[in-house]
Parts: C-alpha cells; sequence; structure tokens
C-alpha cells in the first residue's frame, strides 16, 4: 500500500488510496504498455517471419521432387505423433512437440543442392553417387544457418531443433550414420524422432528399386 501510495502521490484514507490513479501514473502506465506491445508485436513478427521461411523452403523441395516433397510431408507427422509418445519420458514440452512437426519438412533441404543425376536417377545409387548424397545433411544446416542469419532468426525459441533435424537425421545409435557419426545420446532426440519417421517412410513407400513394405516389416527393421 506505501509503495502504491508513493508512485500515486495521494493519500491515503483507511484501506483504501483515494483516486490513485493520477496524471502521472496514467503516463507511467501508458509507457510500460507501449512498452509490453512492442515486445509481443516483435515476437509476433519473429514468428511469422519463421514460418515464411520455412514455408518457402519446404516448397522448394516440392518444386526439386515431387516425391521428396511428399515424403516431407509424411515425415512431419509422423515425427510429431513419435514425438507426443516420447513427451513424457524426454520431457518434451507441447511447444516443443509442435516445433519438431513444424521443422521436420526442412530434414531433407540440403537436397537442394544434390546434382538431378543423383537425385532422381531411377535406379540404386553407386558407391560414388552415395558419397554424394551424404552431403546433403550438411548442406541443409549451411542453407539453414544462411536462412537464419538472412532473417535474423537464430534467437528464436527451440531454433537448434530446426538445426539438429536437418544435420543430424541420419546419424544411427550405433555410430554408423553420417556426417559426423555419434553414438547414442550424442544424438539430439529431435534428429532421433525425425531420423526414424525418415526411415520408417521410406520403407512404407515404393521406390523404383523396391516395393512399399507393411507397417509389421519396417517396425522389425527399425
Amino acid at each position: 500500500m506505501s509503495e502504491l501510495n508513493f508512485l500515486s502521490g495521494c493519500p491515503v484514507t483507511g484501506n483504501h488510496i483515494t483516486h490513485p490513479f493520477v496524471p502521472g501514473v496514467l503516463r507511467q502506465l501508458d509507457i510500460y504498455g507501449h512498452l509490453v506491445a512492442l515486445v509481443v508485436i516483435n515476437e509476433l513478427a519473429t514468428i511469422r517471419t519463421l514460418l515464411s521461411a520455412v514455408k518457402a523452403a519446404r516448397s522448394m523441395t516440392h518444386y526439386r521432387d515431387i516425391e521428396t516433397g511428399s515424403h516431407i510431408d509424411r515425415t512431419a507427422h509422423y515425427s510429431r505423433l513419435i514425438a507426443r509418445e516420447l513427451a513424457s519420458r524426454y520431457h518434451l514440452s507441447d511447444e516443443q512437440i509442435e516445433h519438431i512437426f513444424m521443422f521436420s519438412p526442412l530434414h531433407d533441404i540440403g537436397k537442394i543442392g544434390i546434382p538431378d543425376s543423383i537425385l532422381r536417377k531411377l535406379a540404386k545409387l553407386n558407391e560414388r553417387e552415395f558419397d554424394i548424397m551424404k552431403t546433403h545433411p550438411e548442406k541443409g544446416r549451411e542453407i539453414i544457418d544462411t536462412i537464419l542469419t538472412d532473417y535474423n532468426l537464430g534467437a528464436f525459441s527451440d531454433i537448434n531443433i530446426l538445426r539438429n533435424i536437418a544435420e543430424y537425421h541420419h546419424e544411427a545409435i550405433d555410430g554408423t550414420g553420417y556426417p559426423k557419426s555419434l553414438k547414442g545420446e550424442e544424438i539430439p532426440i529431435e534428429a532421433c524422432i525425425s531420423a526414424v519417421a525418415d526411415v520408417f517412410d521410406a520403407l512404407t513407400s515404393s521406390r523404383v528399386y523396391k516395393p512399399a513394405w507393411s507397417n509389421e516389416e519396417a517396425f522389425a527393421m527399425l
């Protein structure tokens, strides 16, 4: 009570302050209100910019390769289902789950930098071609870092989820994955989730070099 009385400069009558919102207090509250509004507006603008950047990058993969575009859409939904199931074990918040869903479509954005002769080859890749294909996670991280820098989005909440999904979705628990040969818990959980969703969709989808597997066959392989 004494603090508010001091702020308002008004006398205290019993348990009440008479006319606490004098012009000086109102001016101060107005300044605080505008500052809060600016913070909210800035946050909303950042979110809209990020969503637009994600949508644009996602569209690029669709235009580059239709199958890749369909694959990333399915992978995003599988990733959200898996994340929800693992939420309690890995303490994933609802916000983190939605970010995994939102960012999963960019896991293969690095394939933009892979030559068409390899990306669209209607046969299994040879060793040299596969080595080139294996560069797409690092290319993806480079593309994402460029987007984040250009749009000043590096400080966005959970933005490392996006980086990790792009760079580490081909890592394997036993260290045989790429590009860093990470093992076990060295692999970020969001990258593990995206990896499982990615492999599941690849196994259950038809390819030029294999028919679609059943869910049961895919689960057994995983």
